[in-house]
C-alpha cells in the first residue's frame, strides 16, 4: 500500500461509544489507576520508569500477582507516563505528580480521552515490536559486557519488526473496512500472517516460505496478546497444544474448525478508529463514512466512485439524509456532467444515488430530458419509475449512452465477468454495432471499442471492435 491509496471507508462507532470503550480497557484503566495512586513517595528513575523497588506495591495496587506482576506495573507506569497522566517534576530527585491527562479521562470531551488512548496504544505497539526480556538480557551478555545490545545476535530488526507488524495492522484494516458488513469478521491467523509473507504473484508456496508464515504466526500470537488489552483487537489465542512439541512446526490446518485454533482476531470497533487514525497520521487517505454528507455533489460522486458498493450506497444515504428530495436530485445531475475520463463514473454514481430519492426526484429528471450528457439517464430513470410520456431516444442517444455505460463500468470495476457479459450482450443485440459505435461523440468512444475487442471471446467480433476503435482515434484525431 502505498501512502497515495485511497482505502475503503471506516464505518466509525459514535467518540462518545469509542471514548468509554477506550476508558474500558485494561491498559488505560491500570495506567490511571496508577497515576491516582502515585504520591510524594513515589520515585522514578531518570527515565521516568518506576524504580525496582515500587513494583511491588504498584502492582498490588493494580491487584496483580504472579511471576509477571512487577512487568504489567511497569508497563501500566510508563503508559502512565506516555500518555500524560502523571509527570515527572523532578528528574533529579524522581518524583512525580498527576498531569492534565488524567483530569482529562474524567472531565475531558470524548475527542479528549481518545486522544488520550492514541498515545497509549502507541506505547503498546512499540512493546509488542520489541523481543521478550530475556531474549534482550541474553543479547546483552553476548555483547562482551559492554551493557549495549547485540542486535545480531539477537536477530532482532527493530525497524523491519516494525515494519512487520505495520503491514499486518495495515492488511487487517483493509480487511476489515473492505468487507459488506458493519464488523470485520474474525480472521485467521495463517491467512493474515500469509498475506504479508507469501508473494502476490506466487501460486504455489515453497517450503521456505510456508515455514516464514509459520514463524510470523508465532511472533502475531506473542504480540496479539499484548494487543488485547489495549483494546485494538479481540483475539483468540493459537492452541497451545498446538505448540507442545517446540521442536516441531504446527501441522497445517485441514478444515474451518481445525484453522481456529491456529488463531483468529479481528479489529475492535475502536481498533478500527485507532488505526484509521495512524493511516492518516502516517500520509494515507483513510475515508470515515459521513466524510461526504455536508459535501456538495461533486464531492459525493468522485468520493464514492472508489467506493465498495455498499459503502457507496451508505454514504449516499448519509448524504441524501440531509437534503430536500428534489433540490438533491438537481445538484446530483448538476454534478453528473462533464467530458472528462471520471464523468462516465460520476454519471454512474449519480444514477446509483436518484435510485434511492424516489418519485419526487421526477421533476429534475424531466427538466435534463434535452441535456446531450443527461438525457439518456433520465429516460432510464424515468421508465424505470413507470412515468408517463417519456419521449423516445433517438439512436444516437442509445449510443451515446451505451458507451457511457460501458466506460463507467470499466472504470469501476475493471475486466469483471460482469461487463464481459454486457459486452457479449451488445455486439450480440445489436448486428451493426461496431459500424455505427465508432462514430460516436463520446471522449471514451475509442478505449470503450478497444476495451470490448479485448474482452469478447470470439476472434471475429472482437477483431471489429478493434477495427471500429481504430477508425474511432482517426476520426478524432488521437
Amino acid at each position: 500500500m502505498s501512502d497515495s491509496s485511497i482505502l475503503p471507508p471506516a464505518r466509525l462507532h459514535p467518540e462518545a461509544e469509542l471514548a468509554r470503550d477506550a476508558l474500558s480497557t485494561p491498559v488505560l484503566a491500570r495506567a490511571a489507576r496508577l497515576a491516582r495512586w502515585a504520591g510524594p513517595e513515589t520515585r522514578v528513575d531518570a527515565g521516568g520508569v518506576l524504580v525496582e523497588e515500587q513494583l511491588p506495591a504498584a502492582a498490588a495496587e493494580l491487584g496483580l500477582t504472579g511471576e509477571d506482576a512487577a512487568a504489567d506495573a511497569s508497563e501500566a507506569w510508563r503508559v502512565a507516563v506516555d500518555a500524560g497522566l502523571v509527570d515527572v517534576v523532578d528528574e533529579e530527585e524522581g518524583t512525580v505528580a498527576a498531569a492534565d491527562g488524567l483530569g482529562v479521562l474524567t472531565g475531558g470531551s470524548p475527542q479528549d480521552v481518545l486522544g488520550v488512548w492514541l498515545t497509549a496504544l502507541e506505547t503498546v505497539i512499540g512493546d509488542a515490536s520489541v523481543p521478550d526480556l530475556e531474549g534482550l538480557v541474553d543479547a546483552i551478555a553476548g555483547g562482551e559486557g559492554s551493557g549495549e545490545l547485540d542486535l545480531d545476535a539477537l536477530e532482532w530488526n527493530p525497524e523491519a519488526e516494525a515494519e512487520f507488524l505495520d503491514g499486518v495492522l495495515g492488511n487487517l484494516y483493509l480487511l476489515t473496512v473492505g468487507g459488506e458488513g458493519a464488523a470485520g469478521e474474525m480472521v485467521p491467523l495463517p491467512a493474515l500472517a500469509a498475506s504479508v509473507i507469501v508473494p502476490g504473484d506466487m501460486a504455489e508456496p515453497t517450503n521456505d516460505v510456508l515455514e516464514q508464515v509459520s514463524d510470523a504466526m508465532m511472533r502475531l500470537d506473542e504480540q496479539f496478546r499484548m494487543l488485547e488489552p489495549v483494546g485494538l483487537i479481540e483475539y483468540r489465542p493459537v492452541d497451545e497444544a498446538l505448540m507442545a512439541d517446540a521442536d516441531e512446526e504446527p501441522a497445517a490446518p485441514v478444515d474451518d474448525t481445525d484453522v481456529s485454533r491456529y488463531g483468529m482476531v479481528r479489529l475492535t470497533p475502536l481498533g478500527l478508529y485507532g488505526l484509521r487514525a495512524r493511516l492518516l497520521e502516517a500520509g494515507f487517505e483513510a475515508p470515515a463514512l459521513g466524510d461526504l454528507a455536508d459535501k456538495g455533489a461533486d464531492a459525493l460522486l468522485d468520493g464514492t466512485a472508489v467506493f465498495p458498493p455498499a459503502a457507496a450506497h451508505a454514504e449516499t444515504e448519509q448524504w441524501l439524509g440531509r437534503r430536500d428530495p428534489l433540490e438533491a436530485a438537481r445538484e446530483l445531475l448538476a454534478a453528473a456532467r462533464g467530458t472528462d475520463q471520471g464523468a462516465p463514473l460520476r454519471r454512474l454514481r449519480c444514477q446509483q444515488a436518484l435510485s434511492l430519492v424516489g418519485v419526487s426526484a421526477e421533476p429534475a429528471l424531466r427538466e435534463v430530458l434535452d441535456d446531450p450528457e443527461l438525457g439518456g439517464l433520465a429516460r432510464v430513470w424515468l421508465a424505470e419509475h413507470g412515468a408517463a410520456d417519456v419521449p423516445a431516444p433517438s439512436e444516437d442517444l442509445i449510443f451515446w449512452l451505451t458507451i457511457d455505460t460501458v466506460a463507467a463500468q470499466l472504470a469501476a470495476e475493471g475486466n469483471s465477468e460482469e461487463l464481459r457479459a454486457l459486452v457479449e450482450g451488445l455486439a450480440r443485440q445489436h448486428g451493426g454495432f461496431f459500424d455505427t459505435a465508432w462514430r460516436v461523440d463520446h471522449p471514451a468512444t475509442a478505449d470503450v471499442l478497444e476495451a470490448m475487442g479485448r474482452l469478447h471471446p470470439d476472434k471475429k467480433i472482437a477483431k471489429e471492435a478493434r477495427k471500429a476503435a481504430f477508425k474511432a482515434r482517426s476520426q478524432h484525431g488521437g
